[in-house]
């Protein structure tokens, strides 16, 4: 049965959240369904004559499968390259779930399936009193794990999962990303997440030099 979306979040910042969300948009794309991406809060956007662009979103839109606003699929971007809430504060701006979830609803009724794409980890705060772990929940989306595969992953895996299965939406699987070409027994760490994961793999990515959405869609088996 097809989803009519997931949640892609990840065991930090710098994890390769926006790869694996493009390689399932693409993955969706090929599938046939009419999909859409989003990224609904963003650090490190670029000033230009529209307006503040963050790349990772930018990338996000371009995959999508209808022309859509900006502003849709990325209602809030701040330059400042560091932690949003303190981003939106240094802006001025309070970040509100409502502004979220209608950008979203709209977004949704464009297509067949939409892939929204975190910040940082799970826990990370956006505003008083909400943080990333309260978009999938209103969204209503089941989400997906992207796991950095370097040292320490094993802790940061096994603990977002935990934090994930706590706030009781489903977790219905966890991307292996090679983002360290020179961590030491990589296929060990691999096979200890698989034993200790509470969710099945659904996919392996290798070290990736440049960006390759179609090579990162080939890796995904959901």
């Amino acid at each position: 049965m097809m989803r009519r979306g997931f949640f892609v979040t990840g065991t930090d910042t710098g994890c390769g959240k926006t790869e694996i969300t493009l390689g399932l948009m693409r993955q969706m794309k090929d599938s046939g369904y009419r999909t859409l991406g989003m990224k609904p809060v963003a650090s490190g956007a670029v000033p230009t004559a529209a307006g503040l662009r963050n790349e990772d979103a930018s990338r996000i839109r371009a995959e999508s499968s209808t022309a859509v606003p900006y502003e849709r699929v990325n209602p809030y971007a701040f330059e400042p390259p560091i932690a949003p809430h303190l981003a939106a504060q240094q802006a001025g701006v309070s970040i509100r779930l409502e502004t979220i979830l209608q950008a979203y609803q709209w977004l949704a009724a464009q297509g067949d399936c939409t892939v929204v794409e975190g910040v940082g980890g799970w826990r990370v705060p956006l505003a008083a009193g909400l943080s990333v772990s309260d978009l999938p929940q209103a969204l209503q989306l089941p989400v997906i794990l992207v796991v950095g595969l370097r040292l320490g992953c094993i802790n940061h895996a096994l603990l977002s999962a935990e934090a994930i299965l706590a706030t009781g939406v489903e977790l219905v699987g966890w991307v292996a990303n090679h983002v360290d070409p020179d961590m030491l027994i990589q296929q060990e760490n691999l096979q200890s997440l698989k034993a200790l994961m509470p969710a099945p793999c659904v996919g392996e990515v290798p070290f990736l030099a440049q960006p390759d959405t179609a090579a990162v869609s080939e890796c995904l088996t959901l």
